[in-house]
């Protein structure tokens, strides 16, 4: 039998992307916490394999860090990457839509950073049994929770051919999602679909090659559309940045990298939604209940720089917004 490797430790595994530049985003949040005498309290939605975690814990001596994850084994990888900072850490295995929850269950009233760093992890890609990535064969799961939920197996063999239209075109963006869903369909009638390679086969055979020249390969946009639906990505996104503007702090921070349009275009409105005056048009006045909540840190969205890239080439599709609250919350 062929002897592996052992396997690399997590910090040599995991780059994070654009750490410096969203650390530094973070940080006044921190301070103002200090001014008023207060413990800052950061948390990681998303927090992967400890990467941006370690660095703040580092940075940070006074700290205290909640780390939200759906992927045990994730949880297990930054638990222990962070053990030398055990006594200011919270480890929470929960979706990031389930802030609010936490930090009531920690009793923890509001925080002074947020930070989401969306879609897949370095985890989930490098871990070819997972089935995330299209490169090689391995199972159809997709799942960031390997706990609960059905598999993108189940839903390539289960979807009707018009919901499978529909999660591809929308979740994927992908303008031959009719050809590619009917291929589907047509082959799980005589097998039902197992493996990432027998799905990137069918794929295959209905995707114009000249495609793949300006688009990647061909199911790049199917997988995408897959894995949301399985994880509810969007649908959790929704739900968790208004909850991550509702326990910030006055002062606190909220930094979010999107990886897709479609991620984008949910944190820009919510963004830009508390970003204004709520006034009526024409109203004479701003009264204090119109005035806006948060101010924006970032001129639309941030990209990453070459060097950045060059650092860690997974933060090529990053896009980063930060906002600030400057009015204080309303408590019950």
């Amino acid at each position: 039998m062929e002897e592996q490797d052992a396997p690399k430790p997590t910090s040599e595994r995991h780059v994070p992307v654009l750490k410096d530049r969203c650390i530094n985003l973070l940080a006044p949040g921190f301070e103002a916490a200090r001014s008023r005498g207060e413990t800052p309290v950061a948390i990681d939605a998303t927090l992967g394999m400890g990467g941006h975690s370690e660095a703040m814990l580092q940075r940070f001596p006074d700290l205290h860090l909640v780390g939200i994850d759906r992927d045990e084994e994730a949880l297990a990888l930054a638990g222990a990457r962070l053990q030398p900072f055990g006594a200011r850490t919270d480890l929470v295995h929960a979706v990031y839509d389930e802030i609010e929850d936490v930090l009531a269950e920690l009793g923890i009233p509001e925080v002074h950073g947020i930070l989401m760093d969306l879609g897949v992890s370095s985890l989930q890609l490098d871990e070819r049994e997972r089935g995330f990535a299209y490169s090689y064969d391995a199972p159809l799961d997709m799942r960031m929770d390997t706990s609960r939920g059905q598999t993108a197996a189940d839903v390539v063999n289960n979807y009707s051919e018009e919901d499978l239209v529909r999660i591809i075109r929308k979740w994927g963006e992908e303008k031959f999602a009719g050809r590619i869903a009917n291929r589907i369909v047509a082959a799980r009638a005589s097998k039902p679909f197992a493996t990432t390679g027998e799905l990137v086969e069918q794929i295959r055979g209905v995707v114009p090659a000249s495609a793949a020249k300006s688009g990647g390969h061909p199911a790049k946009r199917t997988f995408q559309a897959l894995r949301i639906e399985v994880n509810e990505e969007l649908d959790v996104l929704e739900r968790a940045v208004p909850a991550a503007l509702s326990v910030s702090a006055m002062g606190g921070r909220v930094v979010v990298m999107s990886y897709h349009s479609l991620e984008d275009k949910i944190v820009k409105s919510v963004f830009q939604s508390r970003s204004k005056s709520s006034a009526p048009l024409g109203f004479p006045v701003e009264l204090e209940e119109h005035k806006p909540e948060f101010k924006t840190l970032t001129k639309g969205t941030e990209v990453p720089t070459p060097e950045e890239i060059a650092e860690n080439p997974r933060a090529a599709s990053a896009r980063l917004r930060a906002v600030e609250r400057i009015k204080a919350r309303r408590t019950a």
